[in-house]
Protein backbone atom coordinates (compact mmCIF):
# COMPACT_ATOMS: atom_id res chain seq x y z
CA UNK A 1 0.00 0.00 0.00
CA UNK A 2 3.14 2.68 1.05
CA UNK A 3 4.94 1.86 -2.42
CA UNK A 4 1.88 2.04 -4.10
CA UNK A 5 1.11 5.50 -2.63
CA UNK A 6 5.00 6.51 -3.25
CA UNK A 7 4.55 5.49 -7.31
CA UNK A 8 1.84 7.95 -7.09
CA UNK A 9 3.06 10.90 -5.31
CA UNK A 10 6.56 10.42 -6.91
CA UNK A 11 7.20 8.04 -9.67
CA UNK A 12 3.95 8.81 -11.97
CA UNK A 13 4.40 12.51 -11.58
CA UNK A 14 7.64 12.70 -12.58
CA UNK A 15 6.82 9.98 -15.50
CA UNK A 16 4.35 12.51 -16.57
CA UNK A 17 7.06 15.36 -16.92
CA UNK A 18 9.54 12.92 -18.89
CA UNK A 19 6.88 11.77 -21.38
CA UNK A 20 4.75 15.35 -21.58
CA UNK A 21 8.09 16.76 -23.08
CA UNK A 22 9.83 13.38 -24.51
CA UNK A 23 7.27 12.77 -26.92
CA UNK A 24 8.13 16.22 -28.62
CA UNK A 25 11.65 16.19 -28.59
CA UNK A 26 12.17 14.81 -32.67
CA UNK A 27 9.31 16.75 -34.22
CA UNK A 28 10.19 20.07 -32.49
CA UNK A 29 13.05 20.50 -30.23
CA UNK A 30 15.87 19.84 -32.38
CA UNK A 31 14.73 22.60 -35.34
CA UNK A 32 13.74 24.53 -32.49
CA UNK A 33 17.68 24.36 -31.38
CA UNK A 34 19.29 23.69 -34.27
CA UNK A 35 17.30 25.81 -37.13
CA UNK A 36 20.24 27.19 -38.71
CA UNK A 37 22.07 24.03 -38.87
CA UNK A 38 18.69 21.71 -39.57
CA UNK A 39 18.33 23.81 -42.89
CA UNK A 40 21.79 23.73 -43.70
CA UNK A 41 22.08 19.55 -43.34
CA UNK A 42 18.69 18.44 -44.97
CA UNK A 43 19.45 21.65 -47.85
CA UNK A 44 15.86 22.87 -47.33
CA UNK A 45 14.15 26.37 -46.93
CA UNK A 46 12.22 27.58 -44.34
CA UNK A 47 8.94 27.43 -46.50
CA UNK A 48 9.69 23.55 -47.09
CA UNK A 49 10.27 23.13 -43.16
CA UNK A 50 7.26 25.12 -42.93
CA UNK A 51 5.42 22.62 -45.17
CA UNK A 52 6.13 20.03 -43.25
CA UNK A 53 5.29 21.18 -40.04
CA UNK A 54 1.90 21.78 -41.98
CA UNK A 55 1.42 18.26 -42.20
CA UNK A 56 2.21 17.10 -38.97
CA UNK A 57 -0.72 20.17 -38.41
CA UNK A 58 -3.23 18.62 -40.50
CA UNK A 59 -2.87 14.82 -39.49
CA UNK A 60 -2.95 16.32 -35.68
CA UNK A 61 -5.66 18.49 -36.23
CA UNK A 62 -7.87 15.40 -37.03
CA UNK A 63 -6.05 13.15 -34.69
CA UNK A 64 -6.95 15.54 -31.77
CA UNK A 65 -10.63 15.19 -32.74
CA UNK A 66 -10.48 11.35 -32.94
CA UNK A 67 -7.98 11.28 -30.08
CA UNK A 68 -10.38 12.36 -27.44
CA UNK A 69 -13.00 9.74 -27.32
CA UNK A 70 -9.93 7.37 -27.43
CA UNK A 71 -8.93 8.85 -24.33
CA UNK A 72 -11.69 8.40 -22.65
CA UNK A 73 -11.82 4.70 -23.42
CA UNK A 74 -8.59 3.05 -23.37
CA UNK A 75 -5.85 3.66 -20.69
CA UNK A 76 -2.66 5.52 -20.50
CA UNK A 77 -0.49 3.77 -20.09
CA UNK A 78 -1.30 1.47 -23.68
CA UNK A 79 -1.58 5.08 -25.25
CA UNK A 80 1.27 6.49 -24.44
CA UNK A 81 3.65 3.49 -24.20
CA UNK A 82 2.18 2.78 -27.87
CA UNK A 83 2.82 6.88 -28.91
CA UNK A 84 6.34 7.12 -27.43
CA UNK A 85 7.96 3.86 -28.87
CA UNK A 86 6.33 4.27 -32.56
CA UNK A 87 7.84 7.95 -32.44
CA UNK A 88 11.35 7.08 -31.36
CA UNK A 89 11.24 4.65 -34.52
CA UNK A 90 10.71 7.08 -36.88
CA UNK A 91 13.17 9.06 -35.34
CA UNK A 92 15.66 6.35 -36.36
CA UNK A 93 14.80 7.25 -39.81
CA UNK A 94 15.16 10.90 -39.48
CA UNK A 95 18.86 10.46 -38.36
CA UNK A 96 19.86 8.76 -41.39
CA UNK A 97 18.89 12.40 -43.32
CA UNK A 98 16.45 11.85 -45.85
CA UNK A 99 14.83 13.62 -48.47
CA UNK A 100 12.65 16.72 -48.15
CA UNK A 101 9.70 14.42 -49.08
CA UNK A 102 10.20 11.84 -46.85
CA UNK A 103 11.00 14.31 -43.78
CA UNK A 104 7.39 15.45 -44.86
CA UNK A 105 5.93 11.98 -44.49
CA UNK A 106 8.02 11.45 -40.99
CA UNK A 107 6.02 14.89 -39.69
CA UNK A 108 2.82 13.16 -40.46
CA UNK A 109 3.62 9.88 -38.96
CA UNK A 110 4.57 11.83 -35.58
CA UNK A 111 0.98 13.36 -36.42
CA UNK A 112 -0.30 10.94 -35.48
CA UNK A 113 1.52 9.19 -32.78
CA UNK A 114 2.17 12.37 -30.56
CA UNK A 115 -1.41 13.23 -30.95
CA UNK A 116 -3.81 10.67 -31.74
CA UNK A 117 -2.43 8.10 -29.33
CA UNK A 118 -0.89 10.61 -27.05
CA UNK A 119 -2.23 14.19 -26.16
CA UNK A 120 -5.30 13.63 -24.67
CA UNK A 121 -4.41 11.05 -22.61
CA UNK A 122 -1.41 12.92 -21.17
CA UNK A 123 -3.88 15.56 -20.18
CA UNK A 124 -6.50 13.36 -18.61
CA UNK A 125 -3.78 11.34 -16.75
CA UNK A 126 -2.53 15.02 -15.39
CA UNK A 127 -6.05 15.55 -14.00
CA UNK A 128 -6.34 12.20 -12.40
CA UNK A 129 -3.21 12.63 -10.35
CA UNK A 130 -4.32 15.72 -9.15
CA UNK A 131 -7.07 17.43 -7.05
CA UNK A 132 -9.16 19.53 -8.63
CA UNK A 133 -9.06 22.54 -6.11
CA UNK A 134 -5.28 22.50 -7.68
CA UNK A 135 -5.13 22.45 -11.33
CA UNK A 136 -3.50 25.55 -11.96
CA UNK A 137 -0.67 23.95 -9.49
CA UNK A 138 -0.64 20.95 -11.17
CA UNK A 139 -0.15 21.89 -14.84
CA UNK A 140 2.31 24.69 -13.92
CA UNK A 141 3.97 22.29 -12.18
CA UNK A 142 3.86 19.69 -14.84
CA UNK A 143 4.99 22.28 -17.61
CA UNK A 144 7.64 23.53 -15.31
CA UNK A 145 9.50 20.27 -15.12
CA UNK A 146 8.87 19.76 -18.94
CA UNK A 147 10.75 23.02 -19.45
CA UNK A 148 13.47 22.05 -17.09
CA UNK A 149 13.78 18.94 -19.01
CA UNK A 150 13.63 20.19 -22.22
CA UNK A 151 15.98 23.10 -20.88
CA UNK A 152 18.45 20.55 -19.82
CA UNK A 153 18.30 18.43 -23.04
CA UNK A 154 18.82 21.35 -25.36
CA UNK A 155 21.60 22.81 -23.64
CA UNK A 156 23.41 19.30 -23.42
CA UNK A 157 22.18 18.80 -27.55
CA UNK A 158 24.36 22.01 -27.82
CA UNK A 159 27.21 20.92 -26.26
CA UNK A 160 26.79 17.24 -28.03
CA UNK A 161 26.33 18.98 -31.56
CA UNK A 162 29.48 20.95 -30.55
CA UNK A 163 32.05 17.83 -29.12
CA UNK A 164 30.56 15.88 -32.66
CA UNK A 165 32.09 18.55 -34.39
CA UNK A 166 36.14 17.64 -35.24
CA UNK A 167 36.62 21.34 -35.43
CA UNK A 168 35.98 24.84 -34.86
CA UNK A 169 31.79 25.23 -36.39
CA UNK A 170 33.01 27.72 -38.29
CA UNK A 171 34.96 25.99 -40.34
CA UNK A 172 32.93 22.79 -40.47
CA UNK A 173 31.98 21.31 -43.70
CA UNK A 174 28.20 20.26 -44.23
CA UNK A 175 29.15 17.03 -44.21
CA UNK A 176 30.75 17.27 -40.54
CA UNK A 177 27.66 19.14 -39.89
CA UNK A 178 25.56 16.09 -40.93
CA UNK A 179 27.54 13.75 -39.05
CA UNK A 180 26.78 15.93 -35.84
CA UNK A 181 23.49 16.11 -36.27
CA UNK A 182 23.04 12.82 -37.18
CA UNK A 183 24.13 11.66 -33.73
CA UNK A 184 22.10 14.29 -31.92
CA UNK A 185 18.97 12.93 -33.48
CA UNK A 186 20.11 9.59 -32.81
CA UNK A 187 20.51 10.18 -29.32
CA UNK A 188 17.19 11.52 -29.23
CA UNK A 189 15.56 8.55 -30.48
CA UNK A 190 17.03 6.31 -28.09
CA UNK A 191 16.02 8.60 -25.55
CA UNK A 192 12.31 8.57 -26.42
CA UNK A 193 11.96 4.61 -27.15
CA UNK A 194 13.14 4.51 -23.18
CA UNK A 195 10.56 6.55 -22.10
CA UNK A 196 8.20 4.22 -23.68
CA UNK A 197 9.76 1.12 -22.15
CA UNK A 198 9.53 2.93 -18.87
CA UNK A 199 5.44 3.49 -19.06
CA UNK A 200 5.36 0.31 -19.66
CA UNK A 201 7.26 -0.83 -16.80
CA UNK A 202 5.96 1.63 -14.20
CA UNK A 203 2.48 3.21 -15.29
CA UNK A 204 -0.25 1.28 -13.30
CA UNK A 205 -2.81 -0.59 -16.31
CA UNK A 206 -6.04 0.95 -14.85
CA UNK A 207 -5.83 5.11 -14.34
CA UNK A 208 -9.40 5.56 -15.30
CA UNK A 209 -12.88 5.45 -13.41
CA UNK A 210 -14.61 2.24 -14.43
CA UNK A 211 -17.28 4.58 -15.59
CA UNK A 212 -15.08 5.67 -18.39
CA UNK A 213 -14.43 1.97 -19.71
CA UNK A 214 -17.60 2.22 -21.95
CA UNK A 215 -17.42 1.51 -25.78
CA UNK A 216 -16.16 4.57 -27.91
CA UNK A 217 -18.56 7.23 -28.18
CA UNK A 218 -19.37 10.84 -29.92
CA UNK A 219 -22.08 11.85 -27.28
CA UNK A 220 -18.86 13.30 -25.00
CA UNK A 221 -17.92 15.29 -27.94
CA UNK A 222 -21.85 16.81 -28.53
CA UNK A 223 -21.88 17.70 -25.13
CA UNK A 224 -19.01 19.38 -25.17
CA UNK A 225 -19.35 21.17 -28.25
CA UNK A 226 -22.76 22.88 -27.01
CA UNK A 227 -20.48 24.50 -24.00
CA UNK A 228 -19.38 28.31 -25.10
CA UNK A 229 -16.57 28.14 -22.65
CA UNK A 230 -14.82 25.42 -24.79
CA UNK A 231 -14.80 27.40 -27.59
CA UNK A 232 -12.98 30.28 -25.96
CA UNK A 233 -11.05 27.93 -24.16
CA UNK A 234 -10.31 27.05 -27.72
CA UNK A 235 -9.14 30.37 -28.79
CA UNK A 236 -6.99 30.99 -26.18
CA UNK A 237 -4.99 28.23 -26.71
CA UNK A 238 -4.71 28.84 -30.52
CA UNK A 239 -3.38 32.72 -29.84
CA UNK A 240 -1.01 30.94 -27.07
CA UNK A 241 0.31 28.85 -29.63
CA UNK A 242 1.07 31.00 -31.89
CA UNK A 243 2.98 32.72 -29.41
CA UNK A 244 4.91 29.22 -28.96
CA UNK A 245 5.42 28.30 -32.70
CA UNK A 246 7.29 31.69 -32.57
CA UNK A 247 10.06 30.32 -30.21
CA UNK A 248 10.77 28.38 -33.40
CA UNK A 249 12.44 31.90 -34.46
CA UNK A 250 15.08 32.75 -31.89
CA UNK A 251 18.01 30.51 -33.11
CA UNK A 252 17.31 31.56 -36.67
CA UNK A 253 17.12 35.18 -35.10
CA UNK A 254 20.19 34.63 -33.71
CA UNK A 255 21.74 33.90 -36.54
CA UNK A 256 20.14 36.28 -38.94
CA UNK A 257 19.98 39.39 -37.21
CA UNK A 258 22.57 39.18 -34.64
CA UNK A 259 25.07 37.21 -37.19
CA UNK A 260 25.80 34.26 -34.53
CA UNK A 261 27.04 31.20 -35.64
CA UNK A 262 25.43 27.97 -35.32
CA UNK A 263 26.23 26.60 -31.58
CA UNK A 264 26.08 30.67 -30.45
CA UNK A 265 22.72 31.28 -32.19
CA UNK A 266 21.62 27.24 -30.90
CA UNK A 267 22.43 28.23 -27.73
CA UNK A 268 20.05 31.61 -27.66
CA UNK A 269 17.62 29.39 -28.92
CA UNK A 270 18.16 27.74 -25.56
CA UNK A 271 17.43 30.35 -23.44
CA UNK A 272 13.52 30.53 -23.89
CA UNK A 273 13.95 26.88 -22.49
CA UNK A 274 15.34 27.78 -19.05
CA UNK A 275 12.53 30.40 -18.47
CA UNK A 276 9.50 28.24 -19.05
CA UNK A 277 9.92 26.19 -16.03
CA UNK A 278 10.07 29.53 -13.97
CA UNK A 279 7.04 31.09 -15.80
CA UNK A 280 4.79 27.49 -16.28
CA UNK A 281 5.29 27.00 -12.21
CA UNK A 282 4.84 31.20 -11.54
CA UNK A 283 1.44 30.96 -13.89
CA UNK A 284 0.08 27.61 -12.38
CA UNK A 285 0.38 29.07 -8.40
CA UNK A 286 -0.99 32.52 -9.54
CA UNK A 287 -3.76 31.18 -11.18
CA UNK A 288 -5.04 29.22 -8.32
CA UNK A 289 -5.09 32.28 -6.10
CA UNK A 290 -6.70 34.23 -8.81
CA UNK A 291 -8.94 33.73 -11.41
CA UNK A 292 -6.92 31.08 -14.28
CA UNK A 293 -8.66 33.36 -17.24
CA UNK A 294 -7.75 36.79 -15.52
CA UNK A 295 -3.75 35.44 -15.12
CA UNK A 296 -3.89 34.15 -18.71
CA UNK A 297 -5.09 38.03 -20.06
CA UNK A 298 -1.93 39.59 -18.14
CA UNK A 299 0.20 37.43 -19.73
CA UNK A 300 -1.39 37.67 -23.38
CA UNK A 301 -0.96 41.64 -22.61
CA UNK A 302 2.79 41.09 -21.69
CA UNK A 303 3.22 39.41 -25.18
CA UNK A 304 1.89 41.40 -26.93
CA UNK A 305 3.73 44.45 -25.19
CA UNK A 306 6.96 43.17 -25.91
CA UNK A 307 6.62 41.87 -29.59
CA UNK A 308 4.64 45.66 -30.35
CA UNK A 309 8.60 46.60 -29.47
CA UNK A 310 10.56 44.28 -31.56
CA UNK A 311 7.97 44.34 -34.58
CA UNK A 312 8.11 48.76 -34.30
CA UNK A 313 11.76 48.45 -34.19
CA UNK A 314 12.04 50.02 -30.90
CA UNK A 315 14.55 47.77 -29.64
CA UNK A 316 16.57 47.94 -33.01
CA UNK A 317 18.50 50.83 -30.96
CA UNK A 318 20.45 48.28 -28.48
CA UNK A 319 20.67 44.37 -29.31
CA UNK A 320 20.92 43.95 -25.76
CA UNK A 321 17.62 45.02 -25.98
CA UNK A 322 16.64 43.16 -28.66
CA UNK A 323 17.52 40.08 -27.00
CA UNK A 324 15.67 40.52 -23.52
CA UNK A 325 12.85 41.53 -24.74
CA UNK A 326 12.33 38.77 -27.61
CA UNK A 327 13.96 36.17 -25.62
CA UNK A 328 12.93 37.49 -22.01
CA UNK A 329 9.53 38.91 -21.13
CA UNK A 330 7.32 37.38 -24.33
CA UNK A 331 8.94 34.04 -23.04
CA UNK A 332 7.83 34.66 -19.80
CA UNK A 333 4.50 35.22 -20.87
CA UNK A 334 4.55 32.60 -24.19
CA UNK A 335 5.28 29.77 -21.40
CA UNK A 336 3.31 31.11 -18.72
CA UNK A 337 0.19 30.17 -20.81
CA UNK A 338 1.29 26.96 -21.59
CA UNK A 339 1.18 26.55 -17.85
CA UNK A 340 -2.16 27.25 -17.42
CA UNK A 341 -4.65 26.71 -20.38
CA UNK A 342 -5.89 23.48 -19.52
CA UNK A 343 -6.61 24.42 -15.91
CA UNK A 344 -9.11 26.43 -17.16
CA UNK A 345 -10.90 23.26 -17.39
CA UNK A 346 -11.81 23.29 -13.61
CA UNK A 347 -12.77 26.62 -13.82
CA UNK A 348 -15.18 26.15 -16.81
CA UNK A 349 -16.30 23.43 -15.13
CA UNK A 350 -15.82 20.23 -17.06
CA UNK A 351 -16.40 17.13 -15.57
CA UNK A 352 -13.51 14.81 -15.63
CA UNK A 353 -15.05 11.80 -16.88
CA UNK A 354 -15.48 14.37 -20.34
CA UNK A 355 -11.97 15.60 -20.21
CA UNK A 356 -10.95 13.13 -22.92
CA UNK A 357 -13.50 14.98 -25.31
CA UNK A 358 -12.76 18.51 -24.01
CA UNK A 359 -9.44 18.28 -24.65
CA UNK A 360 -9.89 16.32 -28.21
CA UNK A 361 -12.23 19.76 -29.07
CA UNK A 362 -10.19 22.08 -27.93
CA UNK A 363 -6.86 20.63 -29.60
CA UNK A 364 -8.98 20.77 -32.88
CA UNK A 365 -9.12 24.31 -32.77
CA UNK A 366 -6.50 25.51 -30.52
CA UNK A 367 -3.34 23.24 -32.32
CA UNK A 368 -4.56 25.06 -35.77
CA UNK A 369 -1.18 26.91 -35.50
CA UNK A 370 0.40 23.33 -36.40
CA UNK A 371 -0.98 23.62 -40.14
CA UNK A 372 -0.62 27.16 -40.79
CA UNK A 373 1.80 28.99 -38.88
CA UNK A 374 4.90 26.90 -39.73
CA UNK A 375 4.50 28.03 -44.20
CA UNK A 376 3.56 31.70 -42.77
CA UNK A 377 6.42 31.85 -40.51
CA UNK A 378 8.88 30.74 -44.22
CA UNK A 379 7.20 32.93 -46.02
CA UNK A 380 7.19 35.87 -44.26
CA UNK A 381 11.32 35.21 -43.60
CA UNK A 382 12.39 33.87 -46.97
CA UNK A 383 10.83 36.88 -48.63
CA UNK A 384 11.71 39.45 -46.23
CA UNK A 385 15.23 38.43 -45.33
CA UNK A 386 17.11 39.79 -42.56
CA UNK A 387 15.59 42.03 -39.16
CA UNK A 388 12.22 42.99 -41.31
CA UNK A 389 10.80 39.64 -42.02
CA UNK A 390 11.23 38.87 -37.92
CA UNK A 391 9.95 42.18 -36.93
CA UNK A 392 6.49 40.76 -38.99
CA UNK A 393 6.65 37.96 -37.84
CA UNK A 394 6.40 39.21 -34.24
CA UNK A 395 3.74 42.33 -35.19
CA UNK A 396 1.27 38.57 -36.68
CA UNK A 397 2.30 37.36 -32.84
CA UNK A 398 1.05 40.71 -31.22
CA UNK A 399 -2.07 40.48 -33.56
CA UNK A 400 -2.80 37.20 -32.14
CA UNK A 401 -2.06 37.91 -28.40
CA UNK A 402 -4.77 40.54 -28.82
CA UNK A 403 -7.55 38.26 -29.77
CA UNK A 404 -6.22 35.67 -27.04
CA UNK A 405 -6.81 38.85 -24.26
CA UNK A 406 -10.01 39.18 -25.22
CA UNK A 407 -11.12 35.39 -25.59
CA UNK A 408 -9.67 35.56 -21.84
CA UNK A 409 -12.01 38.07 -20.93
CA UNK A 410 -14.91 36.71 -22.51
CA UNK A 411 -13.95 33.45 -20.72
CA UNK A 412 -13.98 35.14 -17.67
CA UNK A 413 -16.77 37.65 -18.18
CA UNK A 414 -18.85 34.64 -18.81
CA UNK A 415 -18.18 32.10 -15.21
CA UNK A 416 -18.35 35.96 -13.11
CA UNK A 417 -21.92 35.83 -14.32
CA UNK A 418 -22.90 32.28 -13.64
Amino acid sequence: MQSDRGIKKFILPTLLILVGEGVFILPFLITRVFRPTFLTVFDITNFELGSAFSVYGIVAAISYFFGGPIADRFSPKLLLSISLIATSLAGFLMASIPSVATLTVLYGFWGLTTILLFWAAFIKANRLFWAEKSQGKAFGLVDAGRGLFAAILASASVIILDSFLPTVVENATVEELTNALSSVILLFSVITLSFGILVLVFFPQKTVERKTEHKLSWSGVQLIAKNKSVWLNAIMVLCAYVGYKCTDDFSLYAADVLHYNDVEAAHIGTISFWIRPFAALGAGLLGDHFLHSKVIQVFFLLIFLCSLVIFLGIGSVSISVIVILSLGFTSVGIYGLRGLYFATLSEAKIPLLLTGSAVGLISVIGYTPDIFFGPLMGIILDTYPGALGHEYLFGVLALFSIVGFIAAGLFRIKHIVS
